[in-house]
């Protein structure tokens, strides 16, 4: 199983002080030695975190992939078909969230994620979307002609009990199911640490995890290359 680091909260830490440290640059390169698969970041619109320049630099500089989260905006959008990120990942944003509460709606904005990932395509950019486990928004995701799905695992992540954890899980394992027999490849994210992740690589479907805060806050104690390489190990422990 892969596993992609969100580099995201290192330019967090950056922005409390605008200021030129830490550079999730070079955290991507530790994350790289400690044996990330790729590099993900979340180019968002208010520029809360991740600035143009680190997109751009990240593209020049990281040896595995980068897979660029994005709101559907035409901003956006311009900047990412000209940096060429080697993936997409079409996310929901909203202004006042602290992080992406779920996953994106293709059924209510089916046109418009059929025309950006027809457009992304058309410049040889692979798409996913960002879905809850949820059949009619993978068969949305399907028809929208998405190379990917990333399964949201926050209600997993974040559920009160072991029963509603089981329930969550079971919902996830479904819905990877669904979407490799659709033929669509399937990664899974939001929330994991290292406490849930292990049942989650369980599900044999996934090919790929998207963690960042976890990986982040344990990097804080022990740094990002052995924060990487303890979770790489977990991820694909047998």
């Amino acid at each position: 199983m892969k596993l992609g680091v969100n580099v995201d909260h290192i330019a967090t830490v950056r922005e409390a002080r605008k200021t030129n440290e830490p550079d999730p640059v070079a955290a991507a390169v530790l994350a790289e030695l400690g044996g990330a698969d790729s590099i993900v970041v979340h180019l968002r619109e208010d520029r809360r975190h991740i600035q143009d320049r680190d997109l751009k630099i990240l593209r020049q500089t990281v040896n595995t992939r980068v897979n660029l989260e994005m709101a559907m905006s035409e901003e956006i959008a311009k900047i990412a078909l000209a940096v060429k990120p080697d993936q997409v990942t079409f996310v929901p944003e909203k202004r006042e969230e602290v992080t992406t509460e779920g996953g994106l709606n293709i059924i209510k904005n089916k046109k418009k994620v059929a025309d950006f990932t027809n457009r992304f395509k058309k410049n040889k950019i692979p798409v996913s979307v960002f879905i809850d486990p949820d059949k009619d928004q993978l068969q949305a995701a399907k028809l929208a002609k998405v190379d990917m799905v990333e399964l949201h695992t926050g209600d997993y992540a974040n559920a009160p009990t072991p029963e509603q954890q089981q329930n969550e899980y079971l919902k996830l394992a479904e819905a990877a199911i669904t979407a490799r027999n659709m033929r669509v490849r399937v990664a899974a994210g939001h929330g994991l640490t290292y406490r849930n992740v292990l049942t989650i690589t369980k599900i044999l479907e996934i090919e790929e995890l998207n963690i960042g805060h976890s990986i982040i806050a344990r990097a804080t104690m022990v740094g990002i290359e052995r924060a990487v390489r303890e979770m790489k190990g977990l991820i694909n422990r047998k």
